[in-house]
């Protein structure tokens, strides 16, 4: 799962980064809303987690030109604005919860695990290839039924092969995933993600393996 928060605060910003990228999801993080603009442009997302109070404008204003164009994604709004007219104000401009600072960075997860329970594309798969398996909505691996202790890219990583499983996947492709918005992913940073992740899949146990195409990308494949 991949969230775009808009948020002015440098602390909270890097407070709610570590929280995200210690659940196994990805996150871009802009501070005003021209660069949320862009963000939104460039790159697809599951949610966005909105403040309202930015240098630029109000986050209602984003919110209002999303839901005008006919645009769905899922919106969390953060706010210290903690009164019942605000409340309201962001529910009706179209968003889909709405938090209130200061909160409690578990409260701010299961706030995103529900609101990707009830967005439009349902229920969230658990993937699997082998023995081996993802579940999206908690981000565990497994491999025959053992929970696999992976650090957030790898989890990503392995995410990401699995949903293109017995197909090349393009190492930029998985560069640009892996990747958040302002800082991208090197050719060796992958390589050594990918090596690492192998390392720590026992191939008779997971009943997959993860193949290199010289030259073009990584393959998930079962095996036995």
């Amino acid at each position: 799962m991949r969230l775009l928060l808009v948020e002015d605060s440098p602390r909270l910003l890097q407070l709610l980064t570590e929280t995200v990228h210690g659940a196994g999801w990805r996150i871009d993080g802009v501070s005003t809303l021209a660069d949320a603009r862009l963000a939104l442009a460039s790159s697809e997302h599951n949610i966005l987690i909105l403040d309202l109070s930015l240098p630029d404008g109000s986050g209602l204003d984003l919110l209002r030109e999303l839901r005008q164009r006919g645009d769905t994604i899922p919106v969390l709004i953060i706010t210290a604005a903690d009164g019942v007219d605000s409340r309201i104000a962001g529910l009706d401009a179209g968003a889909d919860d709405y938090l209130t600072k200061p909160f409690h960075h578990r409260e701010f997860l299961a706030r995103c695990r529900a609101i990707a329970r009830r967005s439009a594309s349902g229920a969230l798969p658990v993937l699997s290839v082998g023995r081996l398996s993802y579940d999206p909505a908690t981000s565990v691996v497994t491999c025959n039924g053992e929970v696999l202790a992976l650090p957030p890219r790898e989890r990503q990583l392995i995410e990401l092969l699995m949903r293109d499983a017995d197909r090349v996947v393009p190492k930029r492709k998985l560069e640009h995933a892996l990747s958040e918005y302002g800082d991208m992913m090197s050719a060796n940073a992958l390589e050594l993600a990918v090596s690492r992740l192998r390392k720590k899949i026992d191939l008779g146990a997971a009943g997959a393996v993860i193949e290199t195409v010289r030259g073009v990308g990584y393959l998930l494949r079962t095996v036995g």
